[in-house]
């Protein structure tokens, strides 16, 4: 052993210095780690929730985004649209939404939490075509007086602007609304229903 002195300045630095190395190292092992959590493009596509930013959305434009590989339509509809839902119904083949391909809160006229935005799968529940949307007139051609809504042009069938179906088409089922909530006024998240676990 050594009788020389002991520099506690020097331990200091030593110890504050080995002690900021390793807390470098501790965090630059966590960030990925931490970032593994998140779910992988695969995982998405096969289930997870996706959010939606709906903030630059301008009444009667659509969204589309993917949600377990299905095209997911957001509308935000113009209060003319929203009026002449009830104009309608009398040519709909479930106007009510009484078949189940919806979320309990999308059983109502609009089928959708507010009604200004439709949320639909984009397919049509015939064969799976994805129908197309017309409007500024261009639906009339399909369903006289309706200026507006989801044709589908491979057999056919025709949907309203809640995505409810005509009748005398081959599509059984109005569109599918997927189970969907508002995080904020700007944001959709995809996937879930409020509150469930």
């Amino acid at each position: 052993m050594s009788n020389a002195p002991v520099d506690n300045g020097r331990r200091r630095f030593l110890t504050i210095a080995t002690s900021v190395v390793g807390g470098v190292g501790v965090v630059g092992a966590a960030v990925p780690f931490i970032a593994s959590w998140n779910p992988s493009a695969k995982a998405k596509a096969a289930g997870a929730d996706v959010e939606a930013d709906i903030s630059k959305l301008e009444p009667g434009q659509m969204l589309r985004v993917e949600w377990r590989s299905k095209p997911v339509w957001i509308v935000r509809r113009t209060p003319e649209t929203l009026e002449s839902l009830a104009a309608h119904e009398d040519q709909l083949r479930d106007p009510d939404s009484e078949q189940p391909q919806q979320p309990e809160f999308a059983k109502n006229r609009y089928r959708s939490l507010k009604e200004e935005y439709l949320v639909a799968l984009g397919i049509c529940t015939h064969l799976g075509c994805s129908p197309q949307h017309l409007k500024n007139g261009a639906f009339a051609e399909q369903v006289e007086g309706v200026p507006e809504g989801f044709f589908c042009p491979c057999h056919g069938s025709k949907f309203d602007m809640a995505g409810r179906v005509f009748q005398g088409v081959p599509a059984p089922l109005n569109l599918v609304v997927p189970p969907y909530y508002y995080i904020d006024d700007n944001t959709i998240l995809i996937g879930s229903e409020e509150g469930a676990a």
